[in-house]
């Protein structure tokens, strides 16, 4: 009789309990959210695309039926955002290294893209970028460059959510001759993806040293009549800033703010030469910032004032930049190091830019910083299910006391586990589900000696 009550009461029990997908489990729950909990011996509940719950373990298997994935001494985070990178130039990485910014783009990446740039090369080389970030952690990639919907396209065949901007420049580019045939396509380009469930349509005029006001102004019109973002480089270096000062009599920021550029939902990398009244501007106008700490660092462009950001609490995400010479890989483990450390340095405040305000950036600011961040960022119910595990039984990873500080200071891409974008596993255990690395390699190592030939006798 005692047997046939508990069977009753077990299958009561399943009964009452919600389905799920997946329950996700770990040692720490690192849910980034308005509370910031950190959860101990933690899951999260996936049905469907979605967050359906998020708590201990025991909780979270006692409310919930589905298969389950016990990560064991692992940390169970938000996916990472990559707020500003290139992605096909992973096909040029290391093409042109310890170089000025100027030297580096108009003696060889302009015609190295002039050269080998086309819808091919943008696919295979966002194949290449996406299998990166996804192996180290990124779940969202914001980027701007040319032949658009190739990079739509591979993006969304490996898995990846991702903020994508056709270049607009007043000079031709591989796949426009004109700014204004990159405004039509753009157009075109929104209106196939704006209602993608993984990818957001973007307009991105080039930079104010590359692009007129005429095409900032159509390309904010363009924003602004579909509502996506326009995303630029804006205040990179100090020769930029010294430019709009002698020309216009303005700094970047007060030059775009000129402009009308800014009266939209806007994303601007770098950042770097502004003064308190240009962060004042773009504090006003919600401008959602992308820090590229390595790329500022390798180019000497200079250290953004990161601090004085947060401390205006402005949506500062981080971003790699592209791979070519600036950076060189997609590793947001990488940047969050060095943006905390950078800013003790110039600041001569080792309290400056906490671990847990650089896995901010990289997660919650960053999906503010582009927009999303009612819709990825942290693990809470009802957020879309991108999520990653990173292993902390790796040798550098013990003991471990914080766990900001073992994400930021001492665990690295490599650690990573599995990831899962839109309730779909882009990996696990390490490895890759949705691309075939090896032959992503190979397509990458066949480009490189193109490129090496293309550009023989030619360098000075």
């Amino acid at each position: 009789m005692l047997r046939i009550c508990a069977v009753s009461l077990l299958a009561t029990l399943l009964w009452a309990a919600e389905p799920a997908d997946w329950i996700v489990s770990a040692r720490w729950v690192l849910t980034m959210d308005r509370e910031g909990r950190l959860i101990e011996n933690g899951a999260v509940a996936v049905r469907g695309a979605r967050i359906a719950a998020v708590g201990t373990k025991a909780e979270i298997e006692r409310r919930y039926r589905g298969r389950k994935l016990d990560c064991g001494p692992c940390l169970l985070a938000p996916g990472l955002v990559n707020a500003h990178t290139h992605a096909p130039m992973s096909l040029m990485r290391g093409l042109a290294d310890d170089r000025r910014l100027q030297e580096w783009l108009e003696q060889y990446i302009f015609p190295a893209e002039a050269r080998n740039v086309d819808a091919e090369f943008v696919r295979w080389g966002t194949r290449l970028a996406c299998l990166e970030m996804m192996l180290s952690g990124t779940t969202t990639f914001a980027e701007m460059y040319y032949f658009e919907d190739f990079v739509a396209e591979a993006a969304r065949e490996a898995g990846m959510r991702a903020v994508l901007g056709e270049t607009i420049i007043d000079f031709p580019a591989p796949d426009f001759k004109t700014p204004q045939a990159a405004l039509e396509f753009t157009e075109r380009f929104i209106r196939r993806f704006r209602d993608d469930p993984l990818v957001v349509p973007a307009v991105a005029p080039h930079s104010h040293e590359t692009t007129s006001e005429a095409v900032f102004r159509a390309s904010r019109a363009l924003a602004n009549r579909y509502g996506v973002p326009l995303m630029t480089h804006l205040a990179e270096t100090r020769q930029g800033r010294e430019q709009a000062e002698k020309l216009h009599g303005l700094s970047p920021v007060r030059l775009l703010e000129s402009w009308g550029v800014f009266e939209g939902r806007t994303v601007a990398a770098h950042v770097v030469w502004v003064d308190e009244g240009d962060l004042e501007i773009l504090r006003q106008r919600t401008v959602g910032i992308a820090h590229c700490p390595s790329s500022n660092a390798k180019l000497a462009s200079g250290v953004a004032p990161v601090t004085r950001m947060l401390a205006m609490d402005l949506a500062v995400g981080l971003g790699t930049d592209g791979p070519a010479g600036s950076n060189n890989d997609f590793n947001l483990f990488e940047e969050m190091d060095l943006a905390a450390k950078l800013q003790k340095i110039v600041t001569g405040d080792p309290r400056a830019l906490s671990a847990r305000q650089a896995v901010e950036m990289a997660t919650i600011r960053g999906a503010r910083a582009l927009g999303l961040a009612d819709r990825i960022g942290s693990l809470e119910p009802g957020k879309l299910a991108d999520l990653i595990t990173v292993r902390l039984d790796r040798v550098h990873a013990v003991p471990l006391y914080d766990v900001y500080s073992q994400m930021v200071y001492a665990l690295k891409g490599a650690d990573v586990r599995d990831v899962m974008v839109h309730g779909r596993w882009l990996v696990r255990d390490g490895r890759p589900l949705t691309l075939d690395a090896a032959q992503v390699t190979a397509r990458a190592a066949a480009y490189a000696q193109r490129i090496r030939t293309s550009l023989a006798g030619s360098r000075p």
